[in-house]
């Protein structure tokens, strides 16, 4: 089953399992148990249907983070809080009626990202922010949509500069999305008929 994630690129997490002995290899690193017994009741406040979180799988996710070249590790973190700051953005945006359970998730999620004694110290080289970005990415598909909309207009109101206040810009672009849709299924619907109709008989004419 697909699920949504912040970038094109998922974490492997749902590759690793745990029990491999994972926190005697290169890449360990402290982890309280309790901590991590924490996070993951944190992760399943914000989307329950998120995998488990337990300190063998993020020992063997911070070794393939370790492994990785410096660069392409540092954009696995980086791209993913990148679009944390779409989510603060949407929270402050007047145009965007966002519900309460979405805010109250997106809110804890930010909450968690901003601490700097979570379960991995924010000060540890290159994996300091890896439980956040775990969080981010496991976290992603209980408000997926309603990021990936946001950014559909945002872009929407750059191009168009609907006017009116924040309601009605917002109503605008509903509206056109809607007209765009209606467009889509007729030109599908166009394509898929004949020109004549398909149940005509095969002999038409008959030359005597």
């Amino acid at each position: 089953m697909f699920h949504p994630t912040p970038t094109a690129q998922p974490l492997p997490f749902d590759h690793m399992y745990s029990g491999m002995a994972a926190r005697d290899s290169a890449g360990s690193i402290p982890l309280a148990d309790a901590a991590v017994v924490q996070f993951d009741q944190l992760l399943h406040e914000i989307h329950a249907d998120a995998p488990r979180v337990d300190a063998d799988r993020l020992q063997q996710l911070a070794a393939w983070l370790i492994a990785l070249p410096s660069g392409e590790a540092h954009e696995v973190i980086d791209t993913r809080l990148r679009r944390v700051q779409e989510l603060r953005a949407m929270l402050a945006d007047e145009d965007w009626d966002i519900d309460e359970a979405a805010r109250a998730r997106i809110g804890k999620l930010l909450a968690y990202i901003d601490r700097e004694d979570d379960l991995i110290a924010d000060r540890t080289p290159l994996l300091g922010q890896l439980d956040d970005v775990l969080l981010i990415e496991l976290a992603w598909p209980a408000f997926a949509d309603e990021a990936e909309d946001y950014r559909d207009y945002c872009a929407y109101r750059q191009m168009q500069h609907p006017a009116g206040a924040a309601p009605e810009r917002r109503a605008a672009w509903v509206r056109d999305r809607m007209d765009e849709l209606a467009l889509w299924q007729h030109m599908l619907w166009v394509r898929e008929q004949h020109y004549a109709p398909w149940n005509l008989p095969r002999t038409l004419f008959r030359v005597s």
